[in-house]
């Protein structure tokens, strides 16, 4: 009954062990995408499978189950639970990294620029204003 759905949660997990270890060595490989296609696939495989289950026995299809198939069970959530806390850790730091060379960036060629305006006023006073550096991201890396 859950033969599928184990299947995919460890090949889930697996997904996201080979992710974050690829990711501690480098920011960005060329399998990224593919990756990230692949848990988007595996992740609507579970749900599909979670709610087919929850068709055929809506009370507590958890409970129908034999106990060593509710134990397999619980071995692949508990290493999906683990390996879905350290990916998105990787993940979490590498978007954290990335926002602030943004950041780091956009400062620089505001600093290289001079975009800052400086204007008279009617009373004679001076106002100033910073205007955002105009960047342009390269989305291929």
């Amino acid at each position: 009954m859950t033969e599928q759905l184990i299947d995919a949660m460890v090949s889930l997990t697996h997904i996201m062990e080979e992710e974050s270890e690829q990711l501690s060595r480098a920011p960005y490989f060329p399998e990224m995408p593919e990756i990230a296609a692949v848990k988007l696939r595996l992740t609507g495989r579970i749900e599909a499978e979670v709610a087919r289950m929850k068709r055929e026995a809506p009370d507590n299809w958890a409970e129908r189950l034999a106990p060593e198939e509710r134990e397999r069970l619980a071995e692949a959530s508990r290493g999906l639970r683990d390996a879905s806390t350290v990916n998105q850790q990787i993940l979490k730091r590498q978007i954290d990294l990335s926002t602030d060379m943004m950041g780091a960036i956009a400062a620089e060629a505001q600093r290289l620029t001079g975009t800052r305006n400086m204007t008279y006023s009617a009373g004679g006073g001076l106002a100033s204003s910073e205007a955002p550096a105009p960047i342009s991201i390269n989305a291929r890396l």
